[in-house]
């Protein structure tokens, strides 16, 4: 596996949002786990719009990337026929975008997921696998170095 983490919206906003049940987790998460994270667009937009719903200003979700501490790792135009097919399958959950790009970012990386989302329990890669998570509800331990 290769060093690095894939960053989900929840605990991206919960690092920002000091008011969020989850920040104190997300600040140790941002802390001990290799850097610089990687996310994908949707993922950004997302952040951008719960950050502003919970009263932090969407400009700290960018200040998070241009700061360096997290990078995009997808191009969309390229992946969109995989990231429908993703969608399409899941579509009774439904998938999100945001969550299509992460699975399919785990395919391209083998990275894990930090996420506060349960539905990434459910998802598979193409081949079938269960995705390698990182959550505050133990699906898995803390990042090993």
């Amino acid at each position: 596996m290769r060093s690095g983490i894939l960053m989900d919206t929840g605990p991206l906003v919960a690092y920002l949002s000091r008011r969020d049940a989850y920040h104190d987790w997300a600040v140790e998460q941002f802390a001990t786990l290799d850097l610089p994270f990687v996310t994908c667009e949707p993922v950004l937009t997302e952040a951008c719009f719960i950050a502003a719903r919970n009263g932090v200003s969407p400009a700290r979700v960018l200040e998070v990337v241009l700061g360096g501490a997290m990078r995009i790792g997808l191009g969309l135009q390229e992946e969109l026929p995989v990231i429908q097919a993703l969608m399409e399958r899941y579509h009774n959950v439904p998938m999100s975008l945001a969550d299509a790009c992460l699975v399919r970012l785990t395919e391209i990386t083998d990275l894990p997921i930090c996420t506060l989302d349960a539905d990434f329990v459910i998802y598979r890669t193409r081949r079938g696998r269960a995705l390698d998570l990182i959550s505050p509800t133990g699906s898995r331990a803390l990042h090993e170095p």
